[in-house]
């Protein structure tokens, strides 16, 4: 197996190594409480998706563990005020959506429907309660000692923390991985007040349904929230300084996502950037023009999202002082091992290169402990799933079109609609599509993009697809229940290797 391992090949700056060659003389001990003043196998800097999985996962493999978190709860930005807020809002308010526009073309009539927008938001904060409780819980389980206070390099083995209850200690550990997470990139001349003009935090939190909601930048941060609250009864206006929405998505499958929203009311600005923010009234006037130059225009909101984009959270760590080398942007140099340059000192998650996704950052944690545990550590960011919430949802793993012709690979397309497909159809739920690229040679999947109400829940199938070299004839020989709406997925790929049944 690790003679298998050590063959794989270099992907994305990451290479599979043998067990042999990265073995580690660890001194291997039980867990104990208290400070962290003693020493530890492995400190993490930060409670985040990656962080506390790291946390998690050392311990398991024996590792006596410290995790430092300044928020006082674990979950990070993803599970506080990010991913698992703004997916409970989207669904809460999809269900007023869905009571409001279609429960009567289903035969359920309702005399009133209403907002109740405390009971929303309360829901949405016993869901981030509970799960935050969770993640103590699974720290008290696995035994791994946990600091709630700002940690910062005092050494390259040790760890200053001064601790939300005024105090301050001292963690020391032969292995310190950085953790810390992202934070909202600012906009020159757009000050957040949390107020008029929010970040994504202010987003999740806001006291009343705005009539008129900006949002600055067109990625999954924006879109998502912009369709939280358009569904509640927001003008939502999408300002975007690039010409397409979500570069990173299929163009064929981004021209159909933004038609969509455009149906749901979601009006957009591309090609435009913001110039100018008055807030002296009682709203916001955005200053507008043509990214290109040209006329300003006045746009005025009365909420204004700043969603332009998340840059690595270091800030106080200490890393100039102990020498750790950084890029540019400030993301944090990290080799195959996801070490840095100052010995026993590692990074994982947005404060690195690569997608800003808690999955991938939990999959960094994973490996990264591993090859400190003296095992095989791997991860292929050509394969990490990026998921957009709204409704439909957006799904894709793997390569886009345009990213297999830039290439240079002959290829071939199979699509299927989800207006062919027996389930969606069944509960009115039709619109998108599934859209698969393989080489043309050998019919291994290159790529695979879904928009469809439950896209980020189909795209797995893919992505198991991707990570063990599958063809499209693969998934297309695979019984697929019926009716369901994975059975686009197998039309698909029937389209790409052959033909489709349905259509």
């Amino acid at each position: 197996m690790a003679m298998a391992m050590a063959n794989l090949a270099k992907r994305k700056g990451f290479f599979v190594l043998s067990s042999e060659s990265i073995r580690y003389s660890l001194s291997l001990r039980g867990f104990a409480s208290g400070s962290g003043s003693e020493e530890n196998d492995v400190v993490i800097i930060g409670g985040g998706p990656g962080g506390y999985v790291a946390a998690i996962k050392a311990s398991q493999l024996g590792l006596k563990t410290t995790c430092i978190e300044k928020r006082g709860t674990l979950g990070g930005t993803c599970l506080n005020v990010g991913c698992i807020p703004s997916k409970a809002l989207l669904h809460s308010s999809h269900l007023y959506h869905e009571a409001k526009h279609s429960f009567a073309h289903h035969g359920v009539k309702v005399s009133s429907v209403e907002v109740d927008l405390p009971a929303m938001l309360a829901q949405k904060d016993k869901a981030v309660s509970n799960l935050t409780r969770g993640i103590e819980g699974l720290f008290k389980k696995n035994k791994v000692n946990y600091v709630k206070g700002y940690g910062k390099f005092v050494s390259p083995s040790e760890v200053s923390v001064d601790t939300i209850d005024g105090g301050n200690t001292v963690v020391k550990g032969k292995h310190i991985i950085v953790a810390t997470g992202s934070d909202v990139k600012s906009l020159p001349g757009v000050p957040i007040d949390e107020k008029k003009i929010v970040s994504s935090t202010g987003a999740l939190a806001l006291s009343e349904i705005p009539k008129r909601f900006v949002v600055i930048g067109a990625g999954y941060i924006g879109l998502e929230m912009g369709s939280v609250w358009g569904r509640l009864g927001s003008e939502v206006t999408v300002v975007e300084f690039a010409s397409e929405i979500v570069p990173t998505m299929d163009a064929e499958i981004r021209k159909q996502f933004q038609r969509s929203l455009e149906k749901q009311g979601m009006k957009f600005k591309l090609n435009t950037k913001v110039v100018g923010v008055d807030t002296s009234g009682d709203g916001v006037r955005l200053s507008l023009e043509p990214a290109a130059g040209g006329d300003q225009t006045i746009l005025e909101a009365d909420v204004v999202l700043v969603s332009a984009g998340r840059t690595p959270f270091t800030a106080g760590l200490g890393l100039d002082k102990i020498g750790v080398e950084t890029d540019k942007v400030g993301r944090i140099l990290v080799n195959e091992r996801f070490a840095t340059n100052v010995s026993g000192v590692y990074a994982i998650g947005d404060v690195i290169p690569g997608p800003m996704l808690a999955h991938k950052a939990e999959e960094d944690g994973v490996a990264c402990v591993e090859f400190i545990a003296g095992k095989v550590g791997h991860v292929d960011y050509d394969k990490v799933p990026g998921v957009v919430y709204t409704n439909p949802e957006v799904a894709y793993v793997g390569k886009t079109e345009e990213q297999v012709k830039a290439l240079g690979v002959e290829y071939r397309v199979g699509k299927f609609p989800f207006m062919a497909n027996s389930r969606a159809k069944a509960i009115d739920n039709a619109e998108g599509l599934v859209k698969i690229l393989a080489e043309k040679e050998t019919d291994k999947i290159l790529g695979v993009h879904i928009m469809a109400s439950n896209a980020g829940e189909l795209i797995h199938e893919a992505a198991i697809a991707l990570q063990y070299d599958a063809s499209s004839e693969d998934i297309a020989r695979v019984c697929h229940a019926h009716p369901t709406m994975s059975e686009a997925v197998k039309e698909a790929a029937m389209a790409t290797y052959d033909k489709p049944i349905h259509i």
